[in-house]
């Protein structure tokens, strides 16, 4: 986890306020039994997790992919190359949503706006990815990173429990 005590009360703050905005049919299948805490989403999201991030065209059409994805601080980091049609729709329309599903024991959903990383955020951010790759990012062409800025969030676990147990990840 890389969440100081401060990112994860605002994290639990974004988690509560989107629950109560939920609809009543989401809110029955996230209900208390299987929404997860800030801490257990920050617990169960560390190391890289393949996300789909959801964007749309200059024309109104959805765009969904799959990418690594890192949960830093309370929130989504990822990235592409500048040249791909992600990065294009990002750069105009920073609207996305980005989901990562584990089967059907986890689920952590988003909404919001892609900052782009630069300075002290991004020198940071690529001291995690490269430890993690084994090389910078930066290094593998014209790459950008994103911060998502969530507006909304949900996490669901199945079976709660048995998952927080199984992975090792304190109630």
């Amino acid at each position: 986890m890389f969440e100081t005590p401060g990112e994860l009360a605002r994290l639990q703050d974004l988690l509560d306020a989107s629950h109560a905005r939920a609809t009543e049919h989401l809110r029955g299948i996230i209900d208390a039994d299987r929404s997860l805490s800030a801490g257990q989403i920050a617990g169960l999201l560390t190391g890289m997790k393949v996300i789909t991030a959801a964007t749309v065209t200059a024309h109104g059409e959805p765009r969904i992919s799959a990418m690594d994805g890192h949960f830093l601080h309370g929130t989504w980091t990822f990235s592409t190359s500048r040249t791909s049609a992600k990065a294009r729709h990002l750069a105009q329309r920073p609207a996305v949503s980005v989901a990562h599903v584990d089967g059907e024991a986890l689920g952590v959903f988003s909404h919001g706006q892609v900052v782009e990383l630069e300075g002290d955020e991004l020198a940071a951010v690529d001291r995690h990815w490269t430890a993690h790759y084994g090389s910078s990012p930066m290094s593998w062409g014209d790459v950008v990173i994103w911060r998502l800025d969530p507006s909304w969030m949900v996490g669901y676990a199945f079976r709660r429990e048995e998952l927080l147990t199984e992975r090792g990840v304190s109630a």
